[in-house]
């Protein structure tokens, strides 16, 4: 898979490009230094995924992965950071990055989120999950009133536990294209953008 490091400390990028380059499947194209290059890299590249940090130079990595969703949905953000602000968590987590984890953990389970985010589920480390639990319980929206069938409820929960569409298709019996189609009526349905969203949303409501 194609990878794109954005990181305004060189001593990180160098060592997140040491580490990822010894994984025979991984290939590190592009190292930005804010977010306005890591831009212009997924443009150039349109790298599998991006590791960003979010406090950097000229653009942060929170507007940056807006930018680059918006115009490339199909490049997986991971916020790679020391920062859990609830503020930071929410607007990544808005702006469509599918993972958001700690520089304090140690190189194999970093390496570990990225396979994770790149085969189609959403990482956050605990203690970034533990803020995403507390903004949910004060959350005031009531979005329960959207009635959804038994089928799209267990798909979603799925979803909600982490399971692929792969694993769902096989633990419920189903083609892997019926389980998209689900998953894309789900979207229309609660009115979200992505898989990540839709298990917040189980979490939120369930």
């Amino acid at each position: 898979m194609k990878i794109i490091i954005a990181d305004d400390d060189r001593l990180i990028t160098d060592s997140l490009n040491l580490i990822l380059e010894f994984e025979e499947d991984f290939e590190v194209v592009g190292i930005a230094a804010n977010g306005e290059e890591a831009v212009k890299l997924c443009k150039k590249y349109c790298p599998d995924i991006v590791l960003m940090d979010v406090r950097m130079p000229v653009l942060d990595g929170v507007l940056a992965t807006r930018e680059i969703k918006s115009e490339q949905q199909n490049i997986k953000i991971i916020i790679l950071t020391t920062f859990k602000d609830d503020e930071y968590i929410s607007a990544a987590i808005k702006n469509g990055a599918e993972g958001y984890i700690l520089k304090n953990q140690s190189s194999d389970s970093i390496i570990e989120s990225i396979r994770t985010v790149y085969n189609g589920n959403g990482v956050f480390q605990s203690e970034v999950l533990s803020s995403i639990m507390s903004m949910i319980k004060n959350d005031k929206k009531n979005l329960n009133k959207i009635k959804l069938s038994e089928r799209e409820f267990g798909i979603l929960t799925l979803i909600g536990e982490g399971l692929s569409n792969k694993e769902i298709s096989q633990k419920l019996y189903l083609s892997e294209g019926t389980v998209r189609n689900y998953v894309t009526n789900l979207l229309e349905k609660l009115q979200l953008r992505d898989r990540t969203q839709l298990a917040i949303y189980y979490l939120k409501n369930y």
